[in-house]
């Protein structure tokens, strides 16, 4: 069963069962608040409400996880909130999700690493992160655990990747597992080393038996996953290792070597705030289905479902 934010107890005084969602009146009466304070609460989106037929409804899980994120954590201050900035790895069905959602994110990128490191700093509201752990195989809970000590966060689904080689049109070389990337004279486009797609590759040179040091990388490394693919169309490259969507933009080859998790991962709090709620509400619609089964390689059955909590 998939985690989810924590649920709440129902308050003393409070009869059983409750629905499972709540009207205005219920839930006012059930967060100990005044009707008109939930309602401009819901107006500003500072709660997870949804107006239907003109009427407001709360979903008490959700409501419960909110109430449970407000709560302080014993021993710290107030926490200062942070900037409406998403940082981290880059990917494009994300990149287009957030223009077009108008969420208020700004992106930020530099790689997994990078945007794991400035949500801990308080530098950015969201970490975009696909970072495997050598030792288990597991995606971003890991990483997070141990670059989030202080806990309180949580890991969001944005979609499952196709990582494999992107190759030129018709793979002439014939190029077919990880290991044909060490080939004498093969020129290969690689990433930055804190990147999310650096960590996968050396992780599944590793198992090959490679070192880094036996692929012939060019000396600059791709910056993002579309560099990726514009080094290997524009023939700067004769392989690169990156994601399916890429190489199909482009009429590139594709030989697939694994599936990958892509998470966003944010305080529990920030979960609840505007910028994260539209953005996710966006992804649940039909426009955003339609885009990531064009762009190909993606797998967004679990998109906004709760990856993991710290």
């Amino acid at each position: 069963m998939r985690p989810r934010l924590d649920d709440a107890a129902v308050p003393a005084g409070v009869c059983h069962p409750m629905p499972d969602v709540l009207t205005l009146r219920e839930a006012a009466s059930w967060l100990r608040l005044s009707e008109r304070s939930l309602y401009d609460l819901a107006r500003q989106r500072r709660v997870p409400a949804a107006q239907v037929g003109g009427k407001w409804l709360f979903p008490r899980a959700m409501l419960a996880g909110w109430l449970a994120t407000q709560a302080a954590t014993p021993g710290q201050g107030p926490r200062a909130a942070p900037p409406a900035i998403l940082a981290g790895s880059h990917d494009p069905l994300l990149d287009w999700a957030v223009r077009q959602s108008g969420c208020g994110l700004a992106l930020l990128g530099g790689g997994s690493l990078e945007g794991l490191e400035a949500l801990a700093r308080g530098e950015a509201m969201v970490a975009a992160m696909h970072l495997i752990d050598p030792d288990t195989g597991a995606f971003n809970e890991p990483a997070a655990r141990a670059g989030l000590a202080g806990g309180g966060a949580v890991g969001i689904a944005w979609a499952v990747r196709d990582q494999g080689l992107i190759l030129p049109p018709g793979n002439p070389l014939g190029l077919g597992a990880i290991a044909d990337l060490a080939r004498p004279g093969l020129a290969v486009i690689g990433r930055q080393p804190r990147a999310g797609s650096h960590a996968l590759l050396l992780h599944l040179l590793s198992e090959a038996g490679l070192r880094l040091d036996q692929v012939g990388f060019l000396a600059a490394p791709a910056m993002a996953e579309d560099e990726v693919a514009a080094a290997v169309a524009e023939g700067r490259a004769s392989a690169g290792f990156g994601i399916r969507a890429e190489a199909a933009a482009r009429g590139l080859a594709f030989v697939p070597l694994l599936r990958e998790r892509f998470d966003l991962v944010m305080d529990r709090r920030d979960y609840f705030e505007p910028p994260v709620q539209a953005l996710l509400a966006f992804a649940r619609g039909p426009a955003f289905a339609a885009r990531a089964a064009r762009m190909g390689g993606y797998d967004i059955t679990a998109t906004g479902g709760i990856a993991f909590t710290l």
